[in-house]
């Protein structure tokens, strides 16, 4: 697919997201796509260090709640609009990312994932203990019931999502293609070989953890404006780091397009569930799925996809080769 192609196409998909959003009356629907998009982006993310560099990640709530409440804080201290608070949000959690990738990312394996674990706890025990941003207790957000354009503000948020998450997966898939995402594949595959080669290994990683804290930071920022009240534990809540980390496993880590395959598909399996049964078993279909593809199929729906098609091209191949075979014998007497 072509540059221009994807770019077409993304304009397409985000012009009828968008549009959707301003014809429905139910406001549900826009709630749901809501936190689907946010999965997106959040798997997104997470595969640009955790997919392409092979370095699993579990601090996503950490630098989520980082861009919730920064954009609570400047918010009460500035009232500053949404797109700014974004692009700050991005830029601190971009610079916290490359801070933790620094004094971290020279681990490997299982230290690694166990220092962004703690990275998460400790950033929760400082947002827990801030009074300004309403520590433990939370804190409400008020926002305009209404927008130039849009009408609803809920619906400006969505809008701003939808950009957000087009933006993520147009950021990964230039990575994907470009040098820069070719050394990253070389770090997965073999880190040691990579360095020998001559390739940044280190300057690699940092970027890598740069471009996926800020783009967390940024899917978290406008959140509180859409909830209109935030607290730490639902924050922190363990569902986004399972969810950023099964949406990629799940779909597919090799390409940009898995992330957003699992989010899609786990995302809008979540939002049914709780309208049918009980948003208490959302991770638990999560858990299922997760164990489910990581025994029958680990390299996830991408991998099953490209197996079919090269047991599919073999059969053909074999089919070729009997019919063609005993036709040269034939000639050739």
């Amino acid at each position: 697919m072509t540059n221009i192609r994807f770019s077409a196409i993304a304009v397409v998909v985000g012009a009828a997201l968008v549009g959707a959003s301003l014809l429905v009356d139910n406001d549900y629907y826009v709630f749901a796509a809501y936190f689907v998009l946010q999965y997106v982006i959040l798997a997104t993310a997470w595969n640009i260090l955790g997919g392409y560099v092979g370095y699993v990640n579990f601090g996503t709530t950490a630098f989520l709640a980082i861009g919730v409440y920064s954009a609570v804080a400047l918010h009460k201290w500035l009232e500053l609009p949404v797109p700014v608070l974004m692009v700050i949000s991005g830029a601190l959690c971009g610079g916290i990312g490359l801070a933790m990738g620094y004094l971290t990312i020279r681990l490997r394996g299982i230290y690694f994932t166990i220092a962004t674990l703690a990275l998460a706890v400790v950033v929760q025990t400082f947002i827990t203990n801030w009074d300004y941003v309403g520590g433990s207790r939370g804190t409400y957000i008020m926002r305009p019931d209404e927008t130039p354009f849009f009408g609803s503000y809920v619906k400006y948020l969505f809008f701003l999502m939808v950009v957000l998450a087009m933006s993520s997966v147009a950021i990964a898939r230039a990575i994907e293609r470009s040098t820069f995402g070719f050394g990253l594949a070389a770090i997965r595959d073999d880190e040691g070989a990579a360095a020998a080669a001559g390739v940044p290994t280190l300057r690699l990683k940092l970027v890598a953890a740069m471009l996926s804290g800020g783009l967390m930071g940024m899917a978290g920022t406008p959140l509180p404006f859409y909830l209109t009240y935030v607290e730490p534990t639902s924050s922190f809540s363990l569902a986004y780091t399972v969810n950023s980390v099964a949406m990629p496993l799940i779909g597919g880590t090799s390409s940009w397009i898995g992330p957003v395959i699992g989010a899609l598909l786990l995302g809008s399996m979540q939002q049914a569930m709780t309208v049918l049964i009980s948003s208490s078993v959302n991770l638990l279909v999560v858990g299922v799925l997760l164990v489910l593809f990581v025994v029958a199929a680990p390299t996830g729906i991408l991998g099953m996809i490209k197996a079919m098609r090269s047991r599919t091209s073999e059969d053909k191949s074999a089919l070729i080769d009997a019919v063609l075979v005993p036709e040269k014998r034939s000639s050739s007497r």
